[in-house]
């Protein structure tokens, strides 16, 4: 009699509370439900491809459902962050990304079908790494220290830098101190990291902005010579390298960061548990000591921080690309 009115009072408070919070609340399963599909906006095997493929298999693990990594290239990484710009907003579709994802539209002529708005057409999840760049050069150059390599190129000589690419943070970097030093290195652009390290290897260019990752082997057997970072402080990566503002070049500082983002409208619980489910993932040693082979160091932190570190981007990378006149072109 007792279990029986009790099912009955039970099964009346279920129709009520569906009356009240409609079909829908019955028709949404627990996220998430499915694949959930990561947006890398560069091909299969660069840095940002491999960190992304970490967390994504470290994410899979803690929500025991399938994450996959989708590389869409092109347009300098704009493609991909278009269409995820453009996806459902309700989890499924992520965006990893480096820092061009904020300075892109600052220095391309993208088509509406690569453009997207940097400031306000996504939700921020959380700033995964960080990755200090690094000013080396070839042993043949001549030169162990920046105040060398100036003293070079005022003395005549010219003298070249690679980057990744133009409008990238090693060519922002290279230019601002062009300008702070007074010198005029010559640019010499190139589509990825990889190929810039292996000409400036080569002796084919001077010097180039990378990232620690890419270099570490040359450094450690004495083929590349380290001269700066762009860090505002030493990094751990290697603590001996000075910064170029303790070289005197007052506020030149540019780094490189990655992070996950999810298009505009992504129901705030979802951000809320993918930004958690991140921040411990960053907290495994092993995470760190691969990303270190990377060149990276643990980040983490609330959705907010990404936003204000992408906010903060906008606004000083704008001002540097605008005043030296930068271009992808």
């Amino acid at each position: 009699m007792f279990s029986t009115r009790r099912q009955v009072l039970l099964a009346a408070t279920m129709a009520a509370c569906a009356m009240t919070a409609g079909p829908a609340a019955f028709a949404q399963p627990a996220y998430p439900a499915k694949t959930i599909s990561v947006i890398v906006s560069y091909p299969p095997g660069g840095d940002t491809d491999a960190i992304a493929r970490l967390f994504a298999d470290k994410l899979s693990q803690r929500l025991n459902q399938a994450v996959i990594i989708d590389n869409k290239p092109g347009a300098g990484g704009a493609l991909g962050n278009n269409f995820v710009s453009r996806a459902p907003a309700d989890g499924y579709t992520l965006l990893f990304t480096p820092n061009p994802f904020t300075t892109a539209p600052l220095v391309m002529k993208l088509s509406p079908s690569a453009s997207y708005d940097v400031l306000h057409g996504f939700e921020p999840i959380i700033n995964t790494a960080t990755q200090p760049l690094v000013l080396v050069a070839n042993p043949a150059v001549g030169v162990k220290t920046l105040p060398d390599l100036i003293k070079l190129a005022k003395g005549g000589k010219q003298v070249t830098y690679a980057s990744p690419g133009a409008g990238s943070p090693m060519h922002i970097v290279g230019e601002w101190l062009n300008k702070a030093a007074g010198v005029k290195f010559t640019h010499v652009p190139y589509k990825g990291v990889g190929p810039s390290v292996t000409d400036v290897v080569a002796g084919h260019v001077d010097t180039a902005w990378v990232t620690f990752g890419a270099v570490r082997a040359y450094l450690e057997n004495g083929r590349l010579v380290p001269l700066a970072i762009g860090d505002a402080q030493r990094s751990k990566l290697a603590p001996n390298v000075p910064t170029l503002v303790e070289l005197g070049y007052k506020d030149v500082v540019v780094g490189a960061w990655n992070g996950f983002f999810a298009p505009k409208g992504t129901p705030a619980p979802v951000v809320k548990m993918l930004n958690e489910n991140l921040n411990e993932i960053l907290k495994q040693p092993e995470v760190a000591e691969k990303l270190a082979v990377f060149g990276a160091l643990p980040a983490g932190g609330a959705a907010d921080k990404l936003s204000q570190i992408n906010s903060t981007d906008y606004t000083v990378m704008g001002k540097i690309i605008k005043d030296l006149g930068i271009s992808a072109e």
